[in-house]
């Protein structure tokens, strides 16, 4: 009884026809999908089962001898006929719905997305905020080798993340996609297509979700080291609740991406805030910092300087005892402001707010046996920009 209980489960997961979808495109596609799949059954059948009838029915040992012909016109003029006009039976519909696919015109909302390694930046661009999307630090904790987490207890592993994307239903959805460092690929199989980010190039793609409910995907242009820990989830809900939720991010104040805190503060995505509200209601203490700078570490470096600061040498230098994190102050506010050309550590500026990257640079320096006592403050990491 059990095992016949599970067995819905067990084809959900290893399913391997292509999904449906929740838009009208992704379910033409996969309309498309099973029509040329079924033309190329026939095919298939009517192929070998000439070749195994031919095979058979005129093998030596029942005496058959071979045809003396050396080429048939007839035949050349039928089996080049047939091919083409299958071939042109399936271009019509399929370039019909490639040519809708790329047309992005009269969109109800924009959003830039850019591609960082390894997480997503989101930016509203009518509303006038943004923010990152990076892995769920539940699920970044457990893919670390030695943590001592079952990854099969964990919900959705490696497909959630802090911050998902939140877009209202029946809304026409602009996507206005690039990256900053390598090639990444945006892709939701529910939404019936995927694009890529190219660092200096902006490609644009659309979705219009029919029903609610939370989708997942993932980057599907291999990036790097942590390509497999860069999610997407979006979040497909009600007009109502997206102009709640609207209205709990932006505050009625015109939010810039890059000073946006990676703390939750709504049960979807974390609120925007801005410098000075923060810096206001928390005294910035060595303590302070401390804690969110170990939450921050671990979101946003952990992933090559790995959770206990070793590091992976020689491409990913260890924390613990750095010259960098033990040495010049503004040497160390510097490289993780600006990044280092010619390595794999990328420039935070753009990413993390001053408050964000004053907590990590002092968790660096006071963590991991470093104990330099440093505290940095907001107002360092604005000076270096």
């Amino acid at each position: 009884m059990t095992g016949l209980a599970l067995a819905p489960l067990a084809r959900a997961e290893w399913e391997v026809n292509m999904p449906r979808g929740v838009t009208a495109i992704s379910q033409e596609v996969y309309g498309l999908h099973m029509l040329i799949f079924g033309i190329c059954c026939v095919i298939a059948v009517v192929v070998f089962g000439a070749m195994i009838y031919s095979i058979m029915r005129h093998r030596k040992s029942l005496g058959v001898q071979p045809a003396k012909f050396s080429h048939s016109t007839k035949a050349e003029i039928i089996w080049t006929t047939i091919p083409i006009l299958i071939l042109v039976g399936m271009a019509v519909p399929a370039a019909d719905t490639l040519i809708r696919m790329e047309d992005t015109r009269n969109s109800d909302l924009s959003i830039k997305v850019t591609g960082y390694q390894w997480k997503w930046q989101y930016e509203y661009i009518d509303e006038g905020f943004g923010f990152f999307s990076n892995l769920a630090p539940e699920h970044n904790r457990a893919r670390q080798v030695g943590s001592g987490i079952d990854p099969s207890t964990i919900e959705n592993y490696l497909l959630e993340v802090d911050k998902p994307l939140v877009v209202p239903v029946g809304a026409k959805v602009r996507l206005l996609l690039t990256a900053a460092d390598v090639i990444h690929a945006w892709w939701v199989p529910d939404f019936g297509g995927k694009k890529d980010a190219i660092p200096g190039y902006v490609n644009e793609f659309w979705f219009k979700p029919e029903e609610t409910g939370i989708y997942r995907g993932q980057c599907a242009e291999l990036c790097g080291r942590d390509h497999g820990f860069m999610p997407v989830v979006v979040h497909v809900v009600t007009q109502d609740e997206y102009q709640a939720w609207l209205a709990d991010q932006t505050g009625g104040l015109s939010v810039q991406p890059a000073v946006l805190t990676t703390e939750t503060a709504a049960p979807v995505v974390a609120a925007a805030s801005s410098p000075a509200t923060e810096t206001e209601a928390v005294e910035w203490t060595l303590d302070h910092a401390m804690s969110r700078g170990e939450a921050l570490y671990n979101a946003n470096c952990g992933a090559c300087h790995q959770p206990n600061g070793q590091g992976m040498p020689p491409a990913f230098p260890a924390i613990a005892g750095s010259p960098v994190a033990t040495g010049d102050l503004t040497a160390h506010i510097d490289i993780s402001v600006h990044g280092k050309p010619g390595t794999a550590m990328a420039a935070f500026g753009p990413q993390l707010s001053d408050e964000e990257l004053a907590a990590i640079v002092t968790y660096q320096r006071n963590a991991f046996g470093n104990d330099t006592g440093d505290l940095v403050t907001p107002d360092q990491i604005a000076a270096a920009r």
